[in-house]
């Protein structure tokens, strides 16, 4: 699913150029979850930025769900995105004008489904809001925009799931569930997922833990116990 070779990102500051990612390589099975922790600046957000297609890398060679990102344009990696990747980001990122029915049904409208809402509504349904469709966000709880949020991204039946910190913003109980309902939905879509998190024991619920740090990858504890294991 996810296939990173040697993928370097550099930009460009007043104080010259900044090497945020330092030849990073990892390989990710289709259906699996991997769990990425490290220090804040450790690079975590911006390798997740480059496998949604959202960043491009300076170097190196990046294949997500069949496609070879550094060979995409823009418009043609939007398209890729709304049928590949579903993102989930610590702010919730719901458009504030829209009710939760219309956030959820929102891609699948832009890809032209004639069914967009009737599947949003069941996606709604699934995370615990079926009795919301038509809250505007600021009509709904933390908890509530993130499971919006939640709905949102699985709607297309994506092949990967990005989360950046989904429980950031919300209070230990309420992120808890957000889980939950996360590893319900993935398992049950056999998405791969992508999980950045500052919280090792959420990480832990991962097939595999990948840790970051100063921009490249220093530990993967799969593999780790495997060599355990095989000795």
């Amino acid at each position: 699913m996810i296939l990173l070779d040697d993928v370097c990102l550099k930009l460009a500051s007043a104080a010259g150029d900044v090497n945020i990612l330092r030849g990073i390589s990892l390989a990710v099975a289709a259906g699996e979850s991997v769990g990425v922790v490290g220090p804040s600046g450790a690079g975590k957000s911006s390798m997740m930025m480059i496998i949604g297609g959202l960043e491009q890398a300076t170097s190196g060679s990046v294949e997500v769900a069949g496609a070879d990102l550094t060979t995409m344009s823009e418009d043609a990696l939007a398209l890729w995105r709304r049928d590949a990747v579903g993102v989930v980001f610590q702010s919730f990122r719901l458009v504030p004008t829209m009710t939760a029915l219309e956030n959820v049904a929102m891609p699948l409208e832009l890809a032209g489904r004639r069914d967009a809402f009737a599947r949003a509504e069941r996606q709604l349904q699934a995370v615990g809001l079926g009795h919301r469709l038509q809250h505007y966000p600021e009509q709904l709880s933390g908890g509530e925009q993130q499971r919006t949020a939640l709905a949102r991204a699985f709607v297309a039946e994506p092949k990967l799931l990005l989360a950046d910190e989904p429980t950031g913003n919300l209070d230990g109980t309420t992120g808890q569930a957000i889980i939950d309902v996360m590893f319900e939905l993935r398992a049950r879509a056999g998405t791969t997922l992508l999980l950045i998190t500052h919280d090792r024991a959420l990480a832990g619920r991962c097939d595999r833990v990948v840790h970051v740090a100063d921009g490249r990858i220093v530990g993967d504890e799969r593999r780790l116990m495997r060599s355990a294991a095989a000795s």
